[in-house]
């Protein structure tokens, strides 16, 4: 499974467990965050956004 999302005016397909460099958001490196601006979800079925789901 994975997702696009959207952070910093920039999209990003992203799954489970992957690292990203992203521009400054508030916490530490290594900490979880949680996106909120999810476009798009892929996997056996595929969900779009109209934007955002």
């Amino acid at each position: 499974m994975y997702a696009v999302i959207k952070t910093g005016g920039k999209q990003y397909k992203v799954s489970e467990g992957d690292l990203l460099k992203i521009e400054k958001i508030e916490g530490a490196v290594g900490d979880t965050v949680a996106m909120s601006e999810v476009l798009m979800v892929g996997g056996e079925e595929v969900k779009i956004g109209t934007p955002l789901l």
